[in-house]
């Protein structure tokens, strides 16, 4: 299934564009260096693919949605800079490899998420189909996991809100904006309709959800060696995370509930949904 989902000519697609991005963005070469140490040659690509694959979903060519499934995993790659610094995660490693503050050091990774956000506008703006609106969505996705972060490391709440409350703010914002955003830019590249769009977008929120639940099971049942960063600092910290707020029982439970209505949430698409189902069932049953 993975193969399947994960097509090597899409991220052969997805890491020309980045690179072409990073390449041609006139950086210094120490700048450019610790940006292609974030953004290249790591990670699955989940975000850039749930682009492409939302835009084959409504029946366009994946090619109308590169520059856009490139702005999303800049911004993705962005929020990892940033969140892995000593004054909020401080974390040593990433992707398997050390992070951009500890290969670096923190003013260059400062830099380098500040660039990685700008050249995600960038690529935002070169969309070939109505890139205005593309640019819009990233920037709102970006601003809502900026106010997540700050909700999981800050605070923030009314009084009156509730653990489970609050985790479903955090992880709203925090992860599900940008999953969100990665889906429902694949649906305007691809021209969707009314209907499509909508199917797409209620997808789209379910497995942002889905995802931030599978990831907190991870962090308290594998090890760092096997899912690639640190696992156990959100239990440790005290955060509030899936587990810590339902247990780890229930936790399945709400994974499944969530796979079972992301699934539903595709009917509308028809035959043209078959990756995107294929991409729900292995995001509830991922292991790193």
């Amino acid at each position: 299934m993975e193969n399947e989902i994960f097509s090597p000519t899409m991220l052969e697609e997805i890491e020309r564009r980045l690179e072409r991005f990073v390449h041609e963005a006139g950086y210094p070469a120490n700048l450019q260096e610790a940006v292609a140490h974030a953004l290249l040659g790591g990670g699955k690509r989940l975000r850039p693919l749930l682009t492409l694959r939302c835009c084959e979903a409504v029946g366009a060519s994946t090619k109308e949605a590169l520059e856009a499934a490139a702005s999303v995993e800049m911004v993705h790659a962005f929020s990892l800079v940033h969140d892995d610094l000593p004054a909020l995660d401080n974390d040593l490693m990433r992707r398997g490899k050390p992070t951009v503050h500890v290969a670096f050091g923190e003013a260059m990774a400062i830099l380098a998420g500040d660039a990685l956000l700008a050249l995600a506008m960038h690529a935002a703006c070169s969309s070939p189909h109505d890139s205005g609106r593309i640019a819009h969505e990233v920037t709102n996705a970006t601003s809502a996991m900026i106010a997540g972060q700050v909700y999981d490391t800050l605070g923030g709440f009314s009084p009156s809100t509730t653990a489970r409350e609050r985790l479903q703010i955090i992880h709203n914002h925090k992860t599900g904006a940008l999953i969100r955003c990665a889906c429902r830019i694949g649906a305007l590249c691809g021209g969707a309709r009314n209907e499509s769009f909508a199917a797409i977008d209620r997808w789209g929120d379910l497995i942002g959800l889905m995802f931030q639940a599978v990831d907190d099971l991870l962090d308290v049942t594998q090890s760092a060696e096997h899912v690639g960063k640190a696992v156990g600092k959100d239990q440790d910290a005290g955060k509030l995370t899936y587990p810590a707020v339902y247990g780890i029982d229930e936790t399945r439970k709400e994974i499944a509930r969530l796979r079972k209505d992301a699934l539903a949430a595709l009917e509308p698409l028809g035959s043209g949904a078959d990756h995107l189902l294929s991409v729900t069932e292995y995001l509830a049953a991922r292991t790193r």
